[in-house]
Parts: structure tokens; C-alpha cells; sequence
């Protein structure tokens, strides 16, 4: 639907995420894949969709030079926001049962921000899902982290695991958001530039 309308522009997705990749595709518009090394460091006075924002926007940065006239780069990034802190990807086993552990029987945010940056303008949205996890057991988090995959995972879990099979027992907000982008708020934006 949209591959046609969008012909005059070159998608770029920067990100080396499969779920994000997959959900571009499965837009079924055409994009090509571009990464940059960005260290992901942001002031320590920003919260929740402040850091978000912030870092969508200093990946796209990262390509100030490297855009053409009809080019469209798309970042993004996401967090789980918990108890007035930031859960970015685990870095080990233990940092990943931390974090399990302090998200059982709770609710928190996930928070994605988009960042579409051309040579003119750069515009960054995003979206706030809240998400409930029943009570985990030790038992289901050494399960959940041994044998699936965390550590690339804002907040160490994957919804469309095991783990949000068995522990999500409530979601207010968008699912793909809790994924790492919230699709619909992508296909909107790139829908809106075909009537301009």
C-alpha cells in the first residue's frame, strides 16, 4: 500500500534490531538497512520519553552528513521505565535476573521514540505502553534467561517470548510498541508525507 506512494523517497532504517527490521518488512514498503556505532550516553537528568527522545535523536545525528535530498532516516530506541528508572538491555545474567526480578508482579512503561530526519527536518514522537507481570518465580526467570535470548532486550524480556506468554497478565497501549516500535504510529507518519 505504501511501497508506491513512497517511491520518491529512500527509506533508511538504522537499526540493527531484527524486530524492527521485521516490522518494516512487514509494512511491505522498501527500505535498506544502514548502521552506525553510537554510544549511547545520555544526561542523567532526563526521564523516561526524555531519554528516549534524546537518543533517537543522537542516532540520527550520527548521520547529519551521510543524507541525500529524498532520503528518510529512520532511529529509534526504547526503554523500560521502572520505579523512576531507566532498564536498558542487560548486561549479563545477573543484571537480567535483576531486572526480571524488580519487573514481577508490577506494572511498568515501555517507552519508544522514532526519529524521522531528513536534510530539512527532523521529527521524533513516541509512545508509552504500560505493561503488568504477574508474580515470577526464580525458577521461571533462571528458565526465561537460560534458554531465550535477553541481552539484546530493553528491560531483558521479549513480550513475544516464553516470558510474556507466561508472566504479561495485563497490557495498556500498543503490543508492537512493547516490541520496540510502535508501528502504527510509523506507518502514520510515512503515510502522511504521500498527501503533502
Amino acid at each position: 500500500m505504501l511501497k508506491d506512494k513512497l517511491k520518491q523517497y529512500n527509506i533508511i532504517l538504522a537499526s540493527g534490531s531484527p524486530r524492527r527490521q521485521q516490522f518494516f518488512k512487514d509494512l511491505d514498503i522498501d527500505f535498506e538497512i544502514r548502521l552506525k556505532e553510537v554510544e549511547e550516553i545520555y544526561p542523567s537528568h532526563l526521564k523516561a520519553s526524555a531519554i528516549t527522545d534524546f537518543l533517537a535523536k543522537l542516532k540520527a545525528n550520527a548521520f547529519e552528513e551521510a543524507l541525500h535530498l529524498n532520503d528518510i532516516l529512520v532511529t529509534s530506541d526504547t526503554i523500560v521505565w521502572h520505579q523512576g528508572r531507566a532498564l536498558g538491555k542487560p548486561k549479563d545474567f545477573q543484571d537480567a535476573y535483576q531486572m526480571l526480578e524488580s519487573l514481577s508482579g508490577c506494572t511498568h512503561e515501555v517507552i519508544t521514540s522514532v526519529c524521522f530526519k531528513t536534510i530539512e527536518h527532523v521529527t521524533v514522537f513516541n509512545e508509552v505502553t504500560k505493561v503488568t507481570f504477574n508474580p515470577l518465580s526464580p525458577e521461571a526467570i533462571n528458565y526465561y534467561i537460560k534458554y531465550f535470548s535477553p541481552y539484546d532486550k530493553a528491560g531483558g524480556y521479549g513480550i513475544q517470548e516464553w516470558i510474556g506468554f507466561i508472566g504479561v497478565s495485563k497490557i495498556e497501549g500498543s503490543y508492537a510498541n512493547v516490541m520496540g516500535l510502535p508501528v502504527d504510529k510509523v506507518f502514520e507518519y510515512l503515510s502522511s508525507l504521500t498527501s503533502k
